[in-house]
């Protein structure tokens, strides 16, 4: 063999173990790296853990898991913070992991025995600890926890009879002690609603179920059941929260739909009635109200709604009779119905019912004593009241009390025309005809006067001496006036 060839061939024998050489430099160098990069994830996720930075923390230990599948405390580490964020069932799997990997590593086992028995798992939990206390004795944190597991076991059992007995309020207090240490357990809460349901405790029912659409995934029945409890107690905006969380999981879900139809359309009317109230558009306000007492006639808090609204558009359009009988069906159903009952007193106002309407803010404000409004009806009634026990305006003109400025005045002059002493020939028969004309007179000047018919509307004589700081309006020399609006005489009348 010539030394070139022989040159040759020692290089390409040479070729595989070159590359093999730097096949494992290679190696050797990116598992340097790779090590040196977990590291770094895990000092900087044990930091932000540390400084309560939870998901910038989960994220770099994620990052070491995959870098070290074999790492338990990674593992660990993740579960920690899995649990610092409420989230056990993914902590589950990784302090299961970290048994696997180290079985005697305790400290996972107690962690994982936690969340069993928080989960209401008492039976894992109970073999979780008793294993920790067989390799460790004097665990104390085992020994603790698994002393609650049988009470709590009993507390249940006992739960169930109280229950088939009807005996809610025991039931109840014995479940709340096992939701105390199983606060992760649905069942427990769905026992507890149902208690409180029974004892018509329907919003501590709701704040039971809430939870526990988190606690299993993909619960649209829990969200279903809340949405409708919600919607039972009037909560309408509540139960459109709910029943949409429920769409979210299943657009189609055969109770959550047309729940969700039904409610959308509901809110929708209430939402109009309000609007036209708000722009003063009453008639049109009542017409919705009504649809929504059509479309929802059966759940008492809906009905209540309704009603009531029609008590005060009907209130505000001054329609005594149907104002009446709308607030009286709505002190049927409540008999406590603050806004009801104020309703209803000015209503009775309009009616000059003076005595019925101190009655009913005088029950108003038995109610509650701090609204200023029921205080300021309250006098003002009262002052109508005994103003009706003396000299009514609106009675010696034979008007209502919301009659408009031109009845006023044509009222006026016709009874002015009628009591005008010319017309009387007896000196008796001048003396009556003119008490009444200046009675006339007095009416036309308080109520043809926006300022003066206010004070008198809220239960003030303006023409009263007494009520005016002992000052006469007429004087004593008398008074003139044209009983015919300016298309007549003048006259002056006096007395004392």
């Amino acid at each position: 063999m010539s030394w070139e060839m022989l040159g040759v061939y020692r290089l390409l024998s040479s070729i595989p173990l070159f590359v093999i050489i730097l096949n494992l430099q290679y190696e050797g160098a990116e598992g340097a790296t790779n090590a040196q990069e977990i590291d770094n994830h895990l000092k900087l996720g044990t930091q932000l853990l540390s400084a309560g930075q939870l998901a910038d923390a989960l994220s770099h230990f994620h990052a070491a898991i995959e870098g070290d599948p074999d790492n338990y405390l990674t593992y660990f580490r993740r579960a920690t913070v899995y649990l610092a964020m409420g989230k056990s069932r993914q902590a589950l799997p990784d302090l299961s992991r970290v048994i696997k990997l180290k079985p005697d590593f305790t400290q996972a086992r107690v962690q994982r025995a936690n969340v069993y028995l928080k989960q209401g798992k008492l039976e894992d939990a109970e073999t979780d600890y008793k294993e920790v206390l067989r390799v460790n004795p004097s665990n104390e944190d085992a020994k603790t926890q698994l002393g609650y597991i049988e009470p709590i076991r009993d507390a249940i059992w006992e739960t169930e009879e109280m229950m088939t007995q009807g005996r809610w309020n025991e039931a109840i207090e014995l479940l709340t002690v096992a939701i105390e240490k199983c606060v992760w357990d649905p069942s427990l809460r769905e026992k507890r609603a149902q208690c409180y349901m029974e004892i018509g405790e329907h919003f501590k029912a709701i704040n039971d179920i809430k939870p526990t659409t988190k606690m299993r995934p993909d619960n649209t029945e829990a969200y279903f059941r809340v949405s409708k409890m919600y919607y039972d107690v009037g909560e309408l905006e509540d139960s459109l929260v709910e029943v949409r969380e429920c769409l979210k999981l299943d657009p189609d879900h055969k109770s959550c739909f047309p729940h969700y139809k039904h409610a959308k359309r509901l809110n929708k009317l209430y939402d109009s009635a309000q609007n036209f109230i708000n722009e003063g558009r009453y008639q049109d306000a009542i017409a919705k109200v009504e649809a929504a007492l059509r479309l929802e006639p059966e759940i008492w808090a809906f009905v209540l709604r309704s009603k009531s609204k029609i008590c005060k558009c009907y209130t505000e359009l001054k329609d005594v009779p149907h104002a009446i009988k709308a607030c009286g069906e709505v002190l049927e159903m409540d008999e406590s119905n603050i806004e009801a009952l104020v309703d209803r007193a000015e209503t009775y106002i309009m009616a000059e019912e003076f005595e019925r309407a101190v009655e009913d803010y005088q029950k108003a404000h038995d109610l509650d004593n701090n609204l200023r409004h029921v205080s300021e009806g309250l006098e003002k009634a009262k002052r109508l009241l005994k103003q009706s026990q003396k000299r009514d305006y609106y009675k010696i003109l034979g008007v209502k009390r919301n009659a408009r400025k031109r009845e006023i005045e044509k009222a006026y002059r016709k009874l002015a025309a009628e009591w005008h002493p010319d017309n009387f020939r007896s000196d008796e028969e001048k003396k009556v005809a003119e008490k009444k004309f200046i009675e006339i007179a007095a009416a036309r000047e308080v109520l043809a006067d926006p300022e003066k018919r206010e004070k008198f509307d809220n239960g003030e004589d303006p023409l009263d001496p007494e009520q005016q700081g002992g000052h006469n309006p007429w004087g004593n020399h008398g008074f003139h006036f044209n009983p015919f609006g300016g298309q007549g005489f003048n006259f002056k009348f006096h007395f004392n």
